[in-house]
């Protein structure tokens, strides 16, 4: 692995190639992406004003470049870009992320486009969502802040998670964003038969499956990953929840696994609920199921 900490780079240009080489050899996925957006978190830069000052081959601080440095050693450990940031991108959004809280993905976007197109389709004046299990609040705070005319409410049971959950609220500052702390089981009864659409992303992966990636097995809250043998406990536990709290017509959305979308809506069909249908992510794969209340 080339060298982090000798003959420092003098600018960006050299600093950029370094970082690349570092992160290639680590093993991670997207290095120019992860080496510009870790230059761009010190030097309070853009990724485009990196790439710019990468061609234009300006100067970078020595102080700055030993910073950058330690956090590419950090990256080089797999540690997760966004706790080394602090910072994780959602949709429109930017959230505070940190140990013991799931870092939001990408292919959650699109999952949370669900239930914004079922919230923005309801006739209410101000139709209620419910994010069962908000982590960092990420989905709760998109539709909340995407779909202003409606009330979202988000409940989180993880000591650890809530914290982040709270400062991200705190921050966006949505007036129709309710967070409470507690378990989904009984998330919002108040709400029983009012709910116009509930969604999802439950820890889904069986409990005794390795997850791939390190940032994920290493850094991931373990309660945010493990849904119990066959990853679908507390799958179970949003359908019940959700039978409970959605009024009749109202959405279902679970995010899942790209191997779970047969059971779940076997599971989903078996505790009555109407029109269970798996919709895949941008890269092909299974990723979320909706479905109607009966």
């Amino acid at each position: 692995m080339p060298s982090l900490a000798s003959d420092l780079p003098q600018t960006i240009t050299s600093l950029r190639k370094r970082a690349i080489s570092v992160l290639t050899a680590a093993g991670i996925t997207d290095p120019e992406v992860d080496a510009d957006l870790l230059i761009g978190h010190v030097l309070g830069q853009s990724r485009g004003e990196v790439q710019a000052g990468s061609f234009l081959n300006r100067p970078v601080s020595q102080a700055d470049a030993a910073t950058i440095i330690a956090l590419l050693a950090r990256r080089s450990g797999r540690e997760p870009l966004q706790h080394i940031t602090g910072r994780a991108p959602f949709r429109s959004l930017s959230l505070y992320v940190g140990p013991g809280v799931f870092v939001p993905r990408p292919e959650t976007e699109q999952v949370a486009q669900f239930a914004i197109d079922a919230l923005r389709s309801m006739p209410d004046p101000e139709p209620i969502g419910i994010d069962l299990g908000t982590g960092s609040g990420a989905i709760a705070l998109a539709l909340a802040t995407e779909v202003p005319h409606a009330r979202i409410f988000a409940i989180e049971n993880s000591p650890e998670a809530f914290p982040w959950t709270t400062r991200n609220f705190d921050e966006i500052g949505a007036a129709n964003a309710t967070l409470a702390f507690g378990d989904l089981a009984d998330a919002f009864v108040e709400l029983d038969g009012t709910v116009a659409v509930v969604i999802s992303n439950p820890p889904y992966i069986p409990a005794d499956a390795i997850p791939r990636d390190p940032e994920v097995r290493l850094f991931d809250p373990a309660q945010a990953l493990f849904g119990g043998p066959d990853g679908l406990d507390v799958v179970r536990s949003v359908s019940a929840t959700g039978l409970r709290l959605l009024r009749a017509g109202g959405v279902l959305v679970i995010e899942h696994g790209e191997l779970q979308g047969a059971a779940i809506r076997q599971l989903l069909a078996a505790d009555g609920w109407r029109a269970p249908a798996t919709h895949r992510d941008y890269t092909s794969r299974d990723r979320a199921t909706t479905a109607l209340h009966p």
